[in-house]
């Protein structure tokens, strides 16, 4: 197999893999009524289906990460997609709400695995200056499944019934996974230098981790429903704990599960806050939105479907403009503009009253979907490109850590908000803070792309595990 073919087949799998996780959150939030209603289930019971998938991969994100650099992200792409897919299998033939809720831990437990995968197999087949438009595809195929998630998570449930949206899952997972074990690579054609020691996987850090995140998830679901209770406290005060004595292990273990380069590194500190910045903005904007497009506007939920539109097709549209304008002018100045155009984005819709027009709505969407998927692309490369081979995993880890802790701190920040302060100017002038505060970030990011990716641990173009990994 050449070269050229192996990239083509990573590409597709992490687009795949990307897509399956992205549409399985969309699809859900469709089906939940109905789930509720055929299981007869309680909210609180429907909810730990969404929250307890969310604990589990956030949690683990890193650490799966670290055992793809350790093990071949190939291989570990390859348990995380088939585990997904059984997982939604299980889900979908489920006899009770309680069997969901265990499944979809399961669920969160391989899409760990499958998640960074997807973003460390990009990094060991393609040199760091072609990363731009392969992580591009990458974020328009999300955009796309952002998009059709919710119309095809409806026409299921109207038709076959919630658990038609599980088994959607199920035949894309086997043929990605199957293909992923099947297909080998032949061996490089130019000598490479030995494989370093392996390092070790660093499993108390894993676990201080872990808690520091699963608390963390915990508090933000808990406090818009319940406020500071005793509960939230005692979460808050453990993450902090958990988070402190994290960082005092790493500074003394001989293996640390995030490699001094890398959390030395002010170049993916800067991406990681832009991300968090980015998507607590864009899902707490879209929380409130949906609010008023129902309540102010009388917008049934596909009429309110139609009116955000915008937001995922730009999406589409602007990731791959942006790995091109990556490279003319830079990540600084081209992530600083994403970010400018989501914050003035979450202004336009601020200032919606009952006589605002679709139009008017439909710009800010616009505006949201331009910046959102620019900064999901060249935040993603500027991480990918600062770490050595070695250590992508835990990088892509890293970088689907924030993506998944944004949305929920982005929602419960707009929740709170608007127990406060019940109108929409009000809840997102300061998610619109959040935003430039993400430019300002963005602003500490390298000039120049050409600057990225030229000293990792080993030749960029063609590592030396790619020839025993499969794909």
């Amino acid at each position: 197999m050449t070269a050229q073919r192996h990239r083509r087949l990573v590409l597709t799998g992490s687009i795949t893999g990307a897509v399956i996780v992205a549409l399985d959150g969309t699809v859900l939030t469709v089906a939940q009524p109905t789930l509720q209603r055929t299981l007869h289930a309680t909210f609180a019971q429907v909810q730990w289906t969404s929250t307890g998938y969310l604990i589990a991969v956030a949690s683990l994100l890193v650490f799966a990460g670290r055992l793809g650099d350790r093990y071949g992200h190939q291989r570990m792409f390859a348990l995380g997609i088939l585990g997904f897919g059984a997982a939604s299998a299980g889900i979908g033939l489920a006899p009770g709400v309680g069997w969901v809720i265990a499944l979809r831990i399961v669920q969160g437990v391989f899409g760990a695995l499958l998640q960074p995968a997807t973003l460390g197999m990009l990094r060991a087949a393609y040199p760091p200056d072609r990363l731009g438009m392969p992580l591009a595809l990458r974020t328009s195929a999300i955009g796309l499944a952002a998009a059709a998630g919710p119309l095809l998570g409806g026409a299921l449930v109207a038709q076959l019934g919630w658990r038609a949206v599980f088994f959607l899952n199920v035949p894309p997972a086997v043929l990605i996974g199957a293909l992923a074990l099947a297909v080998r690579v032949p061996p490089p054609p130019l000598p490479t230098p030995p494989r370093r020691p392996l390092a070790g996987l660093d499993l108390p850090g894993a676990g201080l981790l872990g808690i520091t995140l699963v608390c963390l998830v915990h508090t933000l679901v808990a406090l818009p429903a319940h406020g500071w209770t005793t509960t939230t406290t005692a979460a808050v005060l453990t993450a902090a704990i958990a988070f402190a004595a994290f960082v005092h292990h790493e500074r003394r273990t001989t293996s640390p599960l995030v490699p001094p380069r890398v959390a030395a590194s002010k170049a993916v500190a800067s991406s990681l806050a832009i991300l968090l910045a980015a998507s607590a903005a864009l899902f707490g904007t879209l929380f409130v939105s949906s609010y008023y497009l129902q309540n102010v506007r009388h917008l049934d939920p596909f009429q309110c479907g139609l009116q955000v539109l915008p937001l995922p097709l730009l999406m589409v549209l602007s990731a791959p403009a942006s790995a091109v304008l990556q490279r003319r002018y830079g990540p600084r100045r081209t992530t600083t503009a994403a970010m400018a155009l989501l914050t003035l984005g979450t202004l336009l819709l601020s200032r919606l009253d009952g006589t605002s027009t679709p139009l008017e709505a439909g710009t800010g969407f616009l505006l949201l979907g331009a910046g959102f998927g620019t900064v999901m692309v060249t935040a993603t490369a500027v991480i990918v490109r600062h770490v050595p081979v070695d250590n992508a995993g835990v990088a892509g880890g890293l970088q689907q850590t924030a993506m998944n802790i944004g949305p929920v701190l982005g929602v419960a920040t707009a929740t709170m908000l608007l127990t406060y302060t019940p109108t929409l100017q009000s809840t997102l002038l300061p998610l619109s803070a959040l935003a430039a505060l993400g430019a300002l970030c963005a602003t500490t990011l390298p000039a120049r792309s050409d600057r990225e990716g030229n000293s990792p641990s080993r030749p960029p173009t063609y590592p030396q595990e790619a020839a025993s990994e499969t794909i």
